[in-house]
């Protein structure tokens, strides 16, 4: 039996719960048998080793441990995995990948080696490092994993020339877009998106592993102010943050909060929010991960600034047509081909009658 994989199921479990800690599973096996498992809890609790070890509890002793990132070794919101690991006997453990986080990044292996404890990395490592991309990304860089998601028809359209787009995408797809937001920490759009589309920008996925998370915060880009107090996303459960624009005036911010919104005030060249800025305010919030849907101004301006890291495109089969229908990225763009932001590790998968195309942006 793969029982690195078993505990890759597991972590999947933890995303969405566990930021801004990685979602990380764990198995023990004793003589052959599963006798503990685990995954991450909420920040605060405990780590997937500890769920695990203590659901074998003697049994832990002499057996192996099977873990899809490096244990922690220091103290943080609580003691260090380490610890637990060789006061519980176990005498082999195999993880996935290194922690990059400088704290940890090789020293809980060293610290089980020490101790005698055999230890084996890699198995199966770029499905943990996929799992974890975001807290990669923001415990080494200190921003935020940014992923845009757009649906659009097969000419590139995402609403008709009146702003129509009721529905480009098929249910199937629409209800995958609910386990997207269930992961990330945070669901953005611009202001022209709330005023045209008025989205409710929200999980409904229910609950995971037993639990119903919070709502993912509501982070809505509005240089001018321009967002109605009446929207839906200030009727919907969870948070709500504007980034306004330093030109917006105080009637409307205090209107804005009174709506229900936090208010978020940055430079604003040319009625634009600094976009860099906002990501590194979000990452302070420790907000790791950002699903974007829209619209084209503002997916735009984030390849314009080399903000994405990856996409997420539905495709339906159908032609929209008009020199004036929207169109999913605007911004700038590029002047040659050559240039053109390209995707690495693309993958396709069929959702009803639509496509899903996603990749990452090459640096």
């Amino acid at each position: 039996m793969d029982y690195m994989k078993q505990a890759l199921s597991l972590a999947r479990l933890a995303l969405g719960q566990a930021s801004p800690n990685p979602a990380v599973g764990a198995v023990v096996v004793k003589d052959g048998e599963v006798v503990g498992q685990g995954y991450t809890q909420p920040p605060g609790s405990w780590h997937a080793e500890i769920m695990a070890l203590r659901q074998a509890g003697e049994k832990a002793r002499g057996g192996v441990l099977y873990v899809t990132l490096e244990p922690c070794c220091h103290h943080g919101r609580t003691p260090p995995c380490t610890q637990a690991i060789i006061a519980a006997g176990i005498s082999e453990v195999h993880l996935a990948m290194i922690d990059p986080n400088p704290l940890v990044s090789g020293k809980g292996v060293d610290e089980l080696e020490m101790e005698d404890i055999k230890t084996h990395v890699g198995a199966h490592e770029e499905e943990a490092r996929e799992i974890n991309e975001a807290y990669v990304k923001y415990i080494t860089t200190g921003m935020p994993f940014v992923t845009v998601k757009f649906a659009a028809s097969l000419d590139g359209k995402i609403a008709t020339r009146s702003g129509d787009s009721e529905w480009i995408s098929g249910s199937e797809a629409r209800k995958y877009v609910h386990s997207l937001r269930y992961i990330v920490d945070a669901i953005m759009a611009g202001a022209n998106t709330v005023i045209a589309d008025d989205p409710h920008l929200t999980c409904r996925c229910g609950d995971r592993g037993g639990r119903v998370r919070e709502q993912p915060l509501r982070v809505i880009v509005d240089g001018k102010g321009r967002t109605p107090v009446t929207a839906q996303i200030f009727s919907e459960p969870g948070k709500v943050l504007l980034a306004l624009g330093d030109v917006v005036g105080a009637e409307k911010k205090k209107a804005l909060v009174q709506a229900g919104a936090e208010l978020l005030e940055l430079p604003s060249g040319d009625g634009f929010v600094n976009l860099h800025r906002l990501l590194k305010v979000l990452a302070e919030r420790e907000i790791t991960s950002v699903l974007v849907e829209g619209g084209g101004i503002l997916l735009g301006s984030l390849f314009d600034s080399k903000l994405v890291d990856k996409v997420i495109a539905f495709i339906a089969p159908i032609i929209i047509g008009g020199e004036e229908a929207k169109t999913a990225v605007e911004g700038k763009g590029v002047d040659k081909v050559f240039d053109a932001v390209r995707l690495k590790h693309v993958s396709v998968e069929k959702f009803g009658e639509d496509l899903m195309v996603s990749g990452y942006v090459t640096e």
